[in-house]
């Protein structure tokens, strides 16, 4: 067995809206039915006892060892604790060949599982030692250090629940919610509106106590200390007992509480200094330690934080008890568990020194033994919810303390007997203001139950109901995809939307080109979904990037579908046959939101059948009124788009809209049927996202197919009396379209300058010239400046080939380059003939065009 052309499809694909790994797997024959492998389940499960059965009836005769692959990468994730449960194995066209996906939560960890399954399949035939628990460490290792924390995940969790959709921009912790001028960020649990100012005064935490006591908010007093002399100096000012921390520290860092002795003031300064020069003595205020979570300017979560401790038993040592006490599944390192691990160090051996223990003491039984004198969990400690006892005073100082320093989320440490009455009554007081705050302890608290606060926090950046999305309307289809994508982009830009735009020209953010080349994929448009100057965006979906990665998005608000034809790209990537190519091709249609419409060709019959893939309504375009399609869908009460009596139509019920073809430029006065069906269904997108139709009709009477607005589509120009168009049309159906075109176009003499794309099937390159050998007089070929795959001269032998027995060419040239035949076809031009230039470098060829007629 043969693992290749492993990729990620990290959006809706072809195979579920699952994030997943796909791989090619090439089987020997032995393999291709496991049953023919004597003892090898038997020796897999010896390896895997957990692996699922190979086929729940229990009949494995035909099972290939591509969906043993599969099983056990799915398995081998979910015994590691990651979330999955889409597989699927599928025979191709070629013996012996399967392409394999398995979902995935994490993309490192899916690749690691796929990789891990090969090594565990392999093992089991070659009868060779597998690490079962190894690989299941491996895998949970790498989920916890990829995958997000529980604060910043708790958020993401929310927003999903709410449909918000999410994009992590790094492996850490910052991430996008909503897409383009509705997006906002996070960064762990702070927001992309607090401010810079705000978060340094919460650093400074001498400097936050003066804004809280000038807030009125009670805080202890204190200062800086130049050593550990002046701290000394300092507690005796203060009066004794005192703390001592970093002045901008975090987690509990450094700070020692309660010192009463200049030894553990001169202690106490140098654990400090490890984290900061600058270090903080104030007032030790006795009793409990709260942390309240203030959100949006509400108290939303509260709990007392219990320093880490063990109790004694008269039997164990400190140090047993401690190891016993982190044997607790919820106890891990750093912040990914909601408990963390107590830990011995110098803090915690200084803190059993002054109670009389060492590490290997015996406490009595039921002594309470403290290892630590801060309460973080991060440090070990434990939480206790306490939010519905917070007396309303207490909470108003927590709201007045997050307010004075600025922070939209802010964790308000506070020092007191109980929170069930106000502070000033117990003599307590705010100790620290934090910004980014922990969220766990209120997520999962040691005792007591948890809050929503990843909610809290969404809600304070989502309105009800807003669900941070823009519109996305993706295009797909065999031909017309980039005049469409462009046409509804512009009307989307004259209904007064910022709109963004891919196709397979470039990325276009207002109309500017800021990336040039085939931007048809996931890549482009997700950097579309992330510009904050975008109100909403039309993306080209062609096939390669949909194979490639899947969608950008989650979903679409509408899907359009132009046509499906046999000439694009059959044969690549096992797409062979156009049912095949359809049902890639629906992958956006799939995908639509469940308020969403899908815009569907309706004189396609492959097109149409997508309506049932659609969770949203449908829209049906095409310019025959007449079509059952269209009067079944009318009939009951959905929208259509149609031409009638030269004019275009869009109805709904009793619900009609018009506008005369004569006032469609592009359409040359409905004369241009392909172009007539780009403005029906670019019309029927506009309308789904609620458009305006005057301006819909605006939009359409600015949009000229001229080389500024849909380059390399049915661009005309004028030269010396002749009509030339250049267009990109590269498959038979877009070549019978313009065919058709240029026919009603009067001429004396027709020529076409034409090359072929290599990546194309033979029948479907000769098919090109078949077409055009019927309706040109004079054909020039030229071969493409990229063979994509393609030996010399090839492409060029089968375009003469497709030529033989030709109705109406009567003579045919070979150019060696695309602007020498350029400028041959031009200068064979005389008043009155058209010539059809199937351009391939498309802006190059536009300008050398536009050169050439420039010059006259």
């Amino acid at each position: 067995m043969q693992v290749s052309r492993v990729r990620a499809l990290r959006g809706p694909n072809l195979w579920s809206h699952h994030t997943s790994v796909e791989a090619i797997v090439a089987c020997t024959p032995d393999e291709q039915c496991v049953g023919n492998l004597a003892g090898f389940e038997t020796r897999l499960r010896a390896r895997f006892p957990a692996l699922s059965p190979l086929q729940p009836t229990g009949h494995d005769d035909t099972i290939p060892m591509a969906h043993v692959l599969e099983l056990a990468a799915l398995d081998l994730q979910a015994q590691a604790g990651c979330p999955v449960t889409f597989s699927r194995t599928t025979a191709t066209m070629e013996a012996g060949i399967f392409q394999v996906v398995v979902e995935y939560s994490e993309e490192a960890v899916g690749r690691l599982a796929l990789d891990l399954a090969e090594q565990l399949v392999h093992a089991a035939s070659a009868d060779t030692a597998f690490d079962i628990e190894g690989a299941l460490a491996q895998l949970r290792e790498l989920d916890e250090d990829v995958r997000l924390g529980p604060s910043t995940g708790s958020i993401v969790q929310a927003a999903v629940a709410r449909n918000i959709p999410f994009r992590r921009l790094t492996d850490g912790s910052l991430v996008t919610f909503g897409w383009g001028s509705r997006q906002r960020r996070i960064q762990a649990a702070e927001i992309d509106r607090t401010g810079a100012i705000a978060e340094a005064i919460a650093q400074d935490k001498e400097l936050t106590k003066k804004l809280l006591d000038a807030a009125g908010v009670p805080v202890p007093h204190g200062r800086v200390a130049l050593d550990a002399d002046d701290a000394w100096a300092a507690a005796l000012e203060i009066g004794l007992p005192v703390v001592i921390k970093p002045k901008d520290g975090n987690q509990g860092k450094g700070v020692t509480v309660n010192i009463t002795t200049k030894e553990q003031m001169h202690a106490g300064f140098a654990a400090a200094s490890q984290f900061r020069d600058d270090i903080l003595v104030e007032r030790y205020l006795p009793g409990n330690d709260f942390r309240l979570l203030v959100v949006g300017g509400k108290l939303v979560a509260a709990a007392r934080r219990d320093p880490p401790q063990v109790i004694g038993d008269g039997v164990l040592t400190v140090r047993q008890l401690v190891d016993l006490v982190n044997l607790d599944p919820r106890r891990g390192n750093g912040h990914t568990t909601s408990l963390t691990k107590i830990r011995f160090d110098d803090i915690a051996l200084a803190s059993l020194a002054a109670q009389g223990y060492e590490a290997d003491s015996v406490p009595p039984r039921g002594q309470r033994v403290i290892l630590r004198n801060n309460a973080n969990l991060s440090t070990g400690g434990a939480a206790t919810d306490v939010t519905d006892d917070v007396h309303p005073e207490v909470a108003a100082r927590a709201v007045a303390a997050a307010h004075m320093v600025g922070l939209d989320i802010c964790g308000v440490d506070l020092v007191c007997d109980s929170v069930l009455k106000p502070i000033e009554e117990q003599g307590g007081g705010v100790v620290e203001v934090n910004a980014a705050p922990g969220l766990r302890m209120h997520l999962s608290p040691s005792f007591g139950k948890g809050r929503p606060v990843g909610e809290a926090i969404i809600s304070s950046m989502f309105d009800d109901g807003d669900d941070g999305r823009i519109p996305v309307v993706a295009v797909t289809g065999t031909n017309g995809k980039t005049t469409t994508v462009r046409l509804i982009a512009h009307l989307l830009t004259a209904g007064g939307l910022r709109t963004g735009m891919t196709n397979t020209d470039g990325v276009y953010i207002e109309g500017r080109r800021i990336d040039s080349g085939d931007c048809s994929g996931p890549r482009s448009a997700r950097n579309v979904l992330l510009h904050p100057d975008v109100d909403a965006a039309v993306f080209e979906t062609a096939r390669g990037g949909m194979l490639r990665e899947g969608l950008a998005f989650d979903r679409c608000q509408v899907a359009v579908v132009t046509n499906i034809g046999a000439g694009d790209h059959l044969g690549l990537n096992y797409i062979t046959t156009v049912e095949d190519l359809a049902v890639l091709k629906r992958v956006i249609v799939q995908n639509v939101s469940d308020n969403g419409m899908a815009v569907l060709n309706a004189a396609d019959p492959v097109v149409v059948s997508m309506a049932e893939n659609c969770r949203g309504a449908v829209t049906f375009f095409t310019a025959d009124v007449q079509h059952p399609v269209m009067s079944m869908h009318r009939a009951r009460g959905h929208r259509v788009v149609y031409v009638d009596n030269g004019l275009l139509v869009a109805a709904q019920g009793k619900t009609m809209y018009t506008a005369p073809l004569s006032d469609v430029p592009i359409t040359r006065n409905g004369t241009i049927g392909f172009q007539v069906d780009n403005v029906l269904a670019s019309v029927a997108a506009a309308w789904a996202v609620n458009m305006t139709w005057e301006s819909i009709c605006a939009g359409l009477k600015s949009f000229a197919s001229e080389s500024d607005n849909a380059p390399g589509r049915f661009n005309v120009f004028d030269y010396r009396g002749a009509t030339v168009i250049a267009d990109y049309g590269h498959n038979p159906d877009a070549i019978s379209a313009l065919v058709g075109a240029v026919e009603s176009m009067p001429a004396k003499r027709r020529s076409v300058v034409i090359s072929g794309a290599g990546d194309r099937r033979d029948e479907d390159i000769r098919q090109q010239t078949a077409i055009l050998g019927a309706a040109f007089d004079d054909v020039l070929l030229y071969q493409d400046a990229c063979q994509r795959g393609r030996e010399d001269g090839e492409v060029l032998g089968l375009l003469r080939e497709g030529l033989a027995g030709a109705a109406r060419t009567t003579h045919i040239d070979e150019i060696n380059g695309e602007f020498i035949a350029i400028d041959t076809a031009l200068a064979r031009l005389t008043e009155g003939d058209l010539c059809l230039i199937l351009i391939d470098q498309v802006d190059e060829a536009l300008a050398h065009i536009a050169a050439r007629i420039a010059q006259g």
